[in-house]
Order: C-alpha cells, then sequence, then structure tokens
C-alpha cells in the first residue's frame, strides 16, 4: 500500500495532488455533517411526558381535585436534549381532567394516564385513559377512557404482564385492576378492592418538631400501587391508614386476593405515601409524607413479607417545621435513594450499604417550589423534578459516583407539572 509521499514521487504532480486534498479538506465538513445527520435521524428523538394538574376544558365535566387550581393544559410533550438535559416543547395532548400520573408500556407503543377527577357526570369516580404513540414523533392518540374504580385516581403502573393496568383511587380509597386489551385500549375493572381500617391520627409519629402537616387522615387515600418483579404479588399503600398491603394477583382473571398476613404497618399518623423496589428485588424503600421519613423493608418475594429493618429521616439534621414528603426513587445501580421534601423543597439523598441500609448524604435545593415527584432520564444522566407550585421542571446532572446533583441551568415552563416520564424513539416498539 503506497502513501501519499509515495504517489508523488511516482510520477504524480504535486500541484495534482494538493488541489486534491483541497478538495477533500473542503468537503470533509459537508460529508461529516451529512453522516451526522444521517446518524441523528436514525436515531430518532428522547421523549419526555408530563402530566399535570389541569383546569377542565370546555368539552371535559370534571374538575381537578389538588390544589392550586391546575395550570396544566394535560399531557405536555418534549423532546430531550440527550448530552444537555434541556427540554424542548413537542405539543400537548389537552386534556382537562388533571392526567397526574402517566405510566408506559414496556415496548413503548402505549401510554396509560390516571386522571385525578373526582366525578364523572353524576358518579363519584374518576378516570383512566390510554393512548397510542407514534413511534415517529412521539405524539399521543387517544383509544379510550374508562372508570378507575374510585374517586380522585392518583397513580397508575402496569403489572409486569403487560396485560394490566393497576390503579390507585386516593380520593375513593380504593383500587382497581384494569385488562389491557389486545390493542391497548382499557376494559372496565376486573377487580376493586376498598381499603378499611382505622384511621390514623393527624400528628405523625416522626413529625419534625414544629410540624403543623397534615394531609391525609380524615380517612382512607390509596397512594400507590405496584406489582413487585415476579408479577406474583401486588402492594399497595394507604396513607390515611398507616398501611401498607399485600395481595396475591391472579394473573389469568386479574383478581387481588389478601396475602397472610395482609398488610403491614407503618408508625401511626407517619402516612406512607410511594414506594421503590431496590434492583437487587429483596429491598423496599417507603417513603412516609407527614413523618417525614424513609423506612427500608426486606422484602421476602417468596411469601411477599415485608420487614422493616430502618427507619430515619429525610431531612437534614436539626430542620424543624412543616414538610410533606413526595417522591422516592433509587438509582439503577442500586447506590442511591432519592427523597423528595416538599416546603424545604429539597430531594435528600442517601447512599446504599452492603445490607440495604441508608446513610444521609446531603440535599440539593430543588429550584422551585412544591416538588411532587421526579425522575431520571433512561441514561441515569440527569434527574428532572416536577415543581407543582413552582409551575416548572428543573435538571440536574447526576454525579454517579457521589450521588450528588448539580443543577445545569435548565428550566422547563409547565403549569402544575405532576409527573415526567420518558421514551427512547430510538428504541424499536
Amino acid at each position: 500500500m503506497q502513501h501519499a509521499s509515495d504517489q508523488i514521487s511516482s510520477g504524480v504532480s504535486r500541484r495534482a495532488f494538493l488541489k486534491a486534498s483541497s478538495a477533500l479538506t473542503a468537503a470533509s465538513p459537508l460529508l461529516t455533517g451529512q453522516l451526522q445527520a444521517q446518524s441523528g435521524a436514525a436515531k430518532g428523538p428522547l421523549m419526555a411526558y408530563v402530566g399535570t394538574f389541569s383546569s377542565p376544558l370546555r368539552d371535559m365535566l370534571p374538575t381537578q381535585v389538588d390544589l392550586p387550581p391546575g395550570n396544566g393544559r394535560g399531557i405536555h410533550l418534549f423532546q430531550v436534549n440527550r448530552t444537555t438535559g434541556a427540554l424542548t416543547p413537542s405539543g400537548v395532548y389537552e386534556l382537562g381532567t388533571s392526567p397526574s400520573c402517566l405510566a408506559l408500556n414496556t415496548v413503548g407503543t402505549r401510554l396509560y394516564s390516571a386522571n385525578e377527577t373526582d366525578r364523572v357526570g353524576d358518579a363519584k369516580e374518576g378516570t383512566v385513559s390510554a393512548f397510542a404513540i407514534n413511534r415517529a414523533d412521539g405524539q399521543l392518540k387517544l383509544l379510550n377512557t374508562v372508570r378507575s374504580g374510585g374517586a380522585g385516581p392518583t397513580y397508575v403502573s402496569l403489572h409486569p404482564s403487560g396485560r394490566f393496568l393497576l390503579v390507585a383511587n386516593y380520593f375513593g380509597g380504593s383500587v382497581a385492576v384494569l385488562p389491557i386489551l389486545a390493542d391497548g385500549r382499557l376494559g372496565e375493572a376486573s377487580d376493586v378492592k376498598n381499603d378499611a381500617g382505622k384511621i390514623g391520627p393527624t400528628k405523625a409519629t416522626h413529625a419534625p418538631p414544629g410540624s403543623f402537616a397534615f394531609s391525609g387522615h380524615d380517612r382512607t387515600h390509596a397512594h400507590m400501587i405496584e406489582a413487585d418483579r415476579s408479577g406474583r404479588f401486588v402492594l399497595h399503600v394507604d396513607l390515611g391508614l398507616d398501611q401498607i398491603f399485600v395481595w396475591k394477583f391472579d394473573a389469568q382473571k386479574g383478581a387481588l386476593t389478601p396475602n397472610d398476613p395482609p398488610a403491614i404497618s407503618l408508625p401511626p399518623g407517619d402516612g406512607p405515601r410511594h414506594f421503590h423496589f431496590h434492583p437487587n428485588g429483596r429491598w423496599f424503600y417507603s417513603i412516609q409524607e407527614e413523618g417525614s421519613t424513609v423506612v427500608l423493608f426486606d422484602y421476602d418475594p417468596a411469601t411477599g413479607l415485608l420487614t422493616a429493618r430502618q427507619t430515619l429521616s429525610t431531612l437534614p439534621p436539626g430542620f424543624a417545621g412543616s414538610n410533606f414528603c413526595s417522591e422516592i426513587l433509587v438509582s439503577a445501580d442500586g447506590r442511591f435513594v432519592y427523597a423528595g421534601n416538599r416546603l424545604h423543597d429539597s430531594i435528600g439523598i442517601f447512599s446504599v450499604g452492603k445490607t440495604g441500609e441508608l446513610t444521609y448524604v446531603g440535599e440539593e435545593w430543588t429550584r422551585g417550589n412544591y416538588p411532587r415527584s421526579f425522575n431520571f432520564d433512561p441514561t441515569g444522566q440527569f434527574l428532572y423534578c416536577c415543581n407543582q407550585r413552582g409551575d416548572n421542571l428543573a435538571v440536574f446532572r447526576v454525579d454517579k459516583q457521589t450521588g450528588g446533583l448539580k443543577f445545569t441551568g435548565h428550566y422547563a415552563a409547565v403549569g402544575n407539572p405532576s409527573i415526567i416520564v420518558f421514551l427512547d424513539l430510538a428504541k424499536a416498539g
């Protein structure tokens, strides 16, 4: 193989060589740009869907039930810059029923929303909607809307089988199982369970000094529902009862039956809100809304049994006053746990030890008011915080070595954001 210098010395004139070299150099940026454009087109956008509390539109009967009144317009769509984390608006699916929780199916072709309303016509009940996702641009098409099995559905999640949607109705104090039909539409509930028991006190056992935090100890309030990794058991929390319920799940009938024991109690008044499994499936972290605590449970996937092992505050040492906890997430690598604090407006950061126990690392200001939830992008490089009363999302870069969060300077304006979920359109649907 000859080098350029060899070709010059073997009969090609220097002038011709320089001319050819100049042409290649000039063409290089153009070729590079074309290749990058082709690569980008093949790659497809990373989409974000943001559920909000939204005021009713003229053609919608229900009203929102969360305060302040909904400033959102429905489900807001964004394209995500994979390098900087910045969000660019990509449309809105207008929905006046406060789609406050969203869930994607595993192949990214369907989106489901819990519409946190307290009535449909004359019925004291909320709704859940199913959407088809256009895999070319991420836009949504409504498939159908069904009743949720109770008022104020606040949480939806998919069963691992992909055949059922699980719903927690906050204001109805009930949970429901909705079959997912072959085309992605939702069927009527195959099972509905109503929570019952003794309501906890208005003062949390672990409330910070001087706290007046009171939210859900007036009646039953189912706040979250999700299956374990196997799908054999379904767990849900009731904030008003201070309990975590465990159900055996019949994947043929879409039915729930009480486990033995059927529930585990948390300290009176603390108010369990959300939970998240560690990637190993054996550690289970529950966050308490009024007690401002995280509780570590050992989880037995064979029996569905929960055993409490550690309780610690979500707030920095010395904090006093009122706080309402919100979201809890475990990082994908299982090394860190993140806990949301509303009024303190922070995300508490905890490292995970070898036995699952947590150590407080620090906290990061959310750059907005009342952080209702937050989520990682698919790579885990960025964390997006929904500042509900601040009407914005704030973007943080994640330090995967320390667990720390660093504000990127990027905001996205969204009225009363409640949840953000991500879909990578580069991956096959």
